[in-house]
């Protein structure tokens, strides 16, 4: 799903976000990224998201090789493949959860009616069903992150990019979240999970830790992950050339 190859990030001042990254992450895991403020985790997973480009080094995602793609289909492959969740909800004020899970499918094309039909699912999907008109000021912060969540994952992306899911919220709220996101991640969603957090880390299939930019340990992958799609048997990697109508 995920292949880093040598990935570095620098920015003006000689500042590097990222200094030779390589990581695989394969169909169907469950992968915490740890390490303390600037290690570079977020960077990492903005490039992972499509979000920032890498200064050098190969990006792929679900066996696209994102140096090929333009920008239309960089946005394109974020609509269908990859959900974001965050620490700050980001959801909008006066607005209900349908409609703020609905307007997280508008870059997919789809009609209104079928955008608010599959926000009603994924709302039911992250037990919410009950809660589908309130707005966000009439939720508490576990469901916020339960709307996000929601949001994330209404088109069915095979990639779930967390970044502190758990930073805003309570410990009960909070272990709530992880429970739904080990739920997801059963019924095949890849995820990777930001966090400081070393007990929620400790709780995941693979842990992957970061320091001054680079991966200082992996703890290798979690149990029973498969790599769909592979090219080969043997394991190799199968690169996907883009096709403007599958990701345009």
């Amino acid at each position: 799903m995920i292949a880093l190859t040598g990935v570095s990030r620098s920015y003006p001042g000689g500042v590097a976000a990222l200094d030779s990254v390589s990581l695989e992450v394969r169909h169907g895991e469950l992968v915490a990224i740890v390490g303390p403020s600037g290690s570079g985790k977020s960077t990492m997973l903005n490039i992972v998201g499509t979000l920032d480009r890498p200064s050098a080094g190969h990006v792929e995602i679900d066996g696209y090789d994102v140096s090929k793609l333009s920008d239309n289909q960089l946005s394109a492959l974020r609509a269908t493949t990859i959900g974001f969740v965050f620490q700050h909800f980001h959801l909008a004020a006066k607005v209900s959860a349908l409609d703020n899970v609905a307007d997280g499918l508008i870059y997919t094309g789809l009609p209104p009616a079928e955008r608010r039909r599959r926000a009603g699912t994924a709302l039911r999907r992250v037990g919410l069903g009950h809660r589908v008109d309130h707005e966000p000021h009439e939720l508490s912060g576990g469901e916020r992150q339960r709307v996000a969540i929601a949001r994330a994952v209404a088109g069915d992306p095979p990639l779930l990019l967390a970044d502190e899911p758990t930073g805003a919220l309570d410990s009960v709220s909070g272990a709530g979240v992880m429970d739904l996101l080990h739920e997801l991640n059963g019924s095949g969603t890849t995820i990777v999970i930001i966090t400081h957090d070393r007990e929620i880390a400790a709780g995941l299939p693979r842990q992957v830790s970061m320091r001054d930019g680079r991966i200082v340990s992996d703890s290798g992958s979690g149990s029973g992950a498969e790599r769909r799609g592979a090219g080969d048997e043997g394991g190799g990697r199968y690169v996907r050339e883009p096709v403007e109508s599958e990701v345009a």
